[in-house]
């Protein structure tokens, strides 16, 4: 049996900024079908972005996006009875997907203040390469580069 196709999705831009990224973003924060307040909490980060960097909050978080997409991620790969950690690169959809992922779990993970504070703050880190979503990636870079020798097992 065949697999399913899988079809690219034709996603909205979002209200305020009139960006696609900015619309997965907010999809991705959003919990329990809740997209309104995803919406007040991106844009409530993007707000704070803009009142401490004084730059604008789009160009901030397509910077962090931009640093926290990693290049290679390993896959578990069994070959002959043992598992291998295969180093592969990663398509650009997928890069997206797991910067976004990274962002938003460090700022879940932060304390204290509410979301939207919590999420300016790890997207302005990110935007200067620090933060707990660039560790992420420099770990997964890590890991593959450390796996490097079973590169040939990738097909």
């Amino acid at each position: 049996m065949r697999k399913k196709r899988n079809y690219k999705r034709e996603y909205n831009p979002d209200t305020r900024y009139a960006k696609i990224n900015v619309s997965r973003f907010i999809n991705y924060v959003m919990k329990d079908g809740k997209k309104s307040v995803a919406e007040r909490v991106v844009y409530g980060a993007f707000d704070k972005i803009q009142k401490e960097t004084k730059q604008e909050p789009v160009a901030v978080f397509e910077k962090a996006m931009e640093n926290a997409a990693p290049a290679v991620e390993v896959v578990a790969r069994r070959v002959g009875g043992a598992n291998y950690q295969v180093p592969r690169e990663i398509r650009p959809d997928r890069k997206y997907v797991l910067a976004s992922r990274w962002i938003i779990d460090a700022a879940r993970k932060r304390k204290g203040k509410s979301m939207a504070e919590k999420l300016a703050e790890e997207l302005i880190s990110a935007s200067k390469n620090e933060g707990t979503a660039i560790k992420k990636k420099q770990d997964t870079h890590r890991m593959a580069e450390a796996n490097r020798a079973f590169a040939h097992f990738a097909w």
